[in-house]
C-alpha cells in the first residue's frame, strides 16, 4: 500500500531525527570528554580569576588602612609607629602606595634633617622605572634639592634641564634649582633667563611666578611684559 503525502512526511521527519540522535551520539563518544574537560577547565579559571581579584581587592583594603594607618600616626608625631606599615608598603606592588609610602618616608627624614637618608629614598623613587613619570620627576627634583649643597652646579643644571621648559609641570620647581646652581656659577645672565621663563608660564602657581618676576628683575632679566612692550612699540612703527 503506497504512503499517503502526510505519512510520507513524517516517515521522512522520523528518519531525519534519527540520523540527527545518530550524529549527536557519533559526536559525544569521540568528543564528549574534551568537551567536559573544556568546560571544567573554563569554570576552574572563572573561579581562580574570582578568587585572584577578590585576594588584589581585599590586599588593596588592606594596604590602603596602612597607609591611613601611618598617616594618623605622623600626625600625632609618631614616626615610630608609622615606621613598620610605611616599610611594608615600601614594598608594594602597587605603585600608588608604593610611591605614597616612600615619599612619606623620606619626608620623615628631611624632618629628622637627614638629608643624605632622605636623598637616597627620593633617587629610589626616581630610579624605579614601574612607576608613573610624574612622580618620578618629582622624585628627582627633590632628591636634588635634599643634595644641593653637596652637588656641583652644573649636575644640579643637568638634571634639572629637561624638566625646567616651557609647559612641564614641574617648571616652577626645578627652574628654581637650575637658576639657583647659575647662581652659584656666578651666571646671573642664565639664571635671569630661567627665573624669565617660569614668570612667563602661566601654568606655574602663583607663588612661584611671583618670586621668579621678583628675582628676573633683581636680575634685571626682561620680564615678558617688557618683551611684549617692545614688540608692540615696533608694530606702532
Amino acid at each position: 500500500m503506497a504512503l499517503t503525502p502526510q505519512n510520507n512526511e513524517a516517515f521522512l521527519r522520523e528518519v531525519d531525527d534519527e540520523l540527527r540522535r545518530d550524529q549527536a551520539i557519533h559526536v559525544w563518544k569521540r568528543y564528549g570528554r574534551a568537551l567536559i574537560a573544556a568546560v571544567v577547565l573554563a569554570l576552574v579559571a572563572l573561579a581562580a580569576f574570582l578568587f585572584w581579584q577578590h585576594r588584589q581587592t581585599a590586599a588593596a583594603e588592606r594596604e590602603g588602612e596602612q597607609l591611613q594607618q601611618a598617616f594618623d600616626s605622623l600626625g600625632a608625631q609618631d614616626a615610630k609607629a608609622a615606621a613598620a606599615p610605611l616599610a611594608a608598603l615600601a614594598e608594594s606592588s602597587r605603585d600608588g602606595y608604593r610611591a605614597a609610602a616612600r615619599f612619606t618616608q623620606a619626608d620623615v627624614l628631611l624632618q629628622k634633617d637627614d638629608l643624605r637618608g632622605a636623598a637616597a629614598i627620593f633617587a629610589k623613587i626616581a630610579e624605579d622605572a614601574s612607576l608613573a613619570q610624574p612622580y618620578r620627576d618629582l622624585a628627582l627634583i627633590r632628591q636634588t634639592s635634599a643634595e644641593f649643597d653637596q652637588l656641583k652646579p652644573q649636575v644640579i643644571v643637568e638634571r634639572m634641564r629637561p624638566l625646567a621648559v616651557a609647559g612641564n609641570a614641574w617648571l616652577g620647581s626645578a627652574g628654581e634649582l637650575m637658576a639657583a646652581a647659575y647662581l652659584r656659577e656666578g651666571r646671573r645672565d642664565l639664571a635671569g633667563q630661567v627665573f624669565a621663563r617660569i614668570a612667563a608660564d602661566a601654568e606655574v602657581p602663583s607663588s612661584l611666578r611671583q618670586r621668579a618676576v621678583q628675582m628676573a628683575g633683581v636680575l634685571e632679566t626682561k620680564a615678558p611684559a617688557a618683551a611684549s612692550g617692545k614688540s608692540e612699540g615696533v608694530s606702532k612703527r
